[in-house]
């Protein structure tokens, strides 16, 4: 009786590459999903507010403004508005903004090895906010017109990171135990900046304005030259890191395995301090201090994709960028008319994931 060929091991990949590529379909897998869902998010966001919406209409709106289709729209001027000049630009803003914390947030936590970092650790936010501080209650900036906000802040956020570097510098090689002091210090000191130029303005209006921005807000998304910077930057981010995503990988295991594989990890440092300044400086020039997002996202993502950063970083990013856009809708209507500060929701979702992270650690650790 004819029996079945039998198979050659050597027909067979090895058992390794058959968990990478198992990993890999995984990853994929959940790339694609990611992908879909933050599309159908991105037009149901749309849809909600104060005037409801529907997604079709949504979908006409935005395809008469890119695509020319249909070529005489048959809707109101003030659906126009609310859809392509309010609302789109908002949940595109937001969108960003997540997946630029998100992302930094990983490129963070792999850099210092400290599961507890994100944007907020470098003091990049704090400078921004100072920045931001000054443009609104002393009028820093007033010759760049309706840009002097954003653009304060970005320099902000730029001269705080370029603080940390010198002052992680200054005592030698950049570490990560370094860098994470040099940040908390920098932070600290811009934080209680801020505070004082809060307290030397006599202006009760612009003092309230300050410290909603610090809580974060997307009411200044607007189509122009911010929006794009922002969407230029968090783009070219999130394809840089990912393309370290194997630097970071060796990175966050140890720096004698990154000297091993031929990585220098203080100039690797450097590049990423220079890459998260830059995309978190722009982020919060424009949407003000959002927190728990570039803490609570990475966590996330790993735990969907594993610890590669091949994976993780995109799917971090497409998590993210989710994410922040449902907790605006939950800011822009939990209050109507009035508008919740954004990172007053996203700390009510982070608080209690960041329990469950010490949790975690409490029982795995030895």
């Amino acid at each position: 009786m004819a029996t079945a060929p039998r198979t050659s091991t050597l027909d067979r990949p090895p058992p390794d590459d058959l968990g990478r590529s198992a990993r890999r379909r995984h990853g994929l897998f959940w790339i694609g999903g990611l992908v879909a869902a933050l599309a159908a998010t991105i037009v149901l966001a749309v849809c909600i507010g104060a005037v409801g919406l529907s997604p079709a209409t949504v979908v006409r709106v935005v395809g008469h403004h890119t695509l020319g289709v249909p070529a005489t729209p048959d809707w109101s001027a003030p659906l126009d508005a609310i859809v392509w000049q309010v609302r789109l630009p908002r949940v595109l803003l937001g969108a960003a903004v997540g997946a630029a914390l998100a992302v930094c947030g990983v490129a963070l936590q792999a850099m210092v090895r400290n599961l507890l970092a994100d944007p907020y650790l470098l003091g990049i936010t704090s400078g921004a906010s100072t920045g931001a501080a000054g443009a609104i209650l002393f009028g820093f900036g007033a010759g760049l017109g309706g840009n002097a906000l954003p653009a304060s802040a970005f320099l902000g956020a730029l001269a705080a990171s370029l603080a940390v570097f010198a002052l992680a510098r200054a005592s030698g090689r950049i570490t990560s135990l370094r860098l994470l002091m040099a940040g908390v210090a920098v932070g600290y000191a811009l934080y209680a900046a801020t505070g004082f130029l809060i307290f030397a303005s006599d202006s009760a209006e612009g003092s309230r304005s300050v410290l909603f921005w610090l809580l974060g807000s997307l009411g200044l998304a607007r189509w122009g030259v911010p929006l794009t910077v922002v969407l230029v930057v968090v783009c070219a981010t999130v394809v840089t890191l990912a393309l370290w995503s194997r630097h970071l990988d060796a990175l966050a295991i140890g720096d004698e395995t990154a000297h091993a594989l031929g990585v220098s990890p203080t100039r690797l440092r450097v590049r990423l301090l220079a890459v998260v300044s830059l995309c978190v400086g722009a982020v919060v020039a424009a949407s003000g201090g959002i927190g728990f997002v570039g803490l609570v996202i990475p966590h996330l993502a790993r735990r969907l994709v594993g610890a590669a950063h091949g994976r993780a970083v995109p799917v971090a990013a497409l998590v993210g960028a989710g994410f922040l856009v449902w907790a605006d809708v939950v800011a822009r209507v939990s209050l109507s008319p009035r508008e919740l500060p954004l990172g007053i929701v996203t700390a009510i979702v982070g608080a209690p994931f960041l329990l469950l992270l010490v949790r975690r650690f409490h029982h795995t650790s030895p």
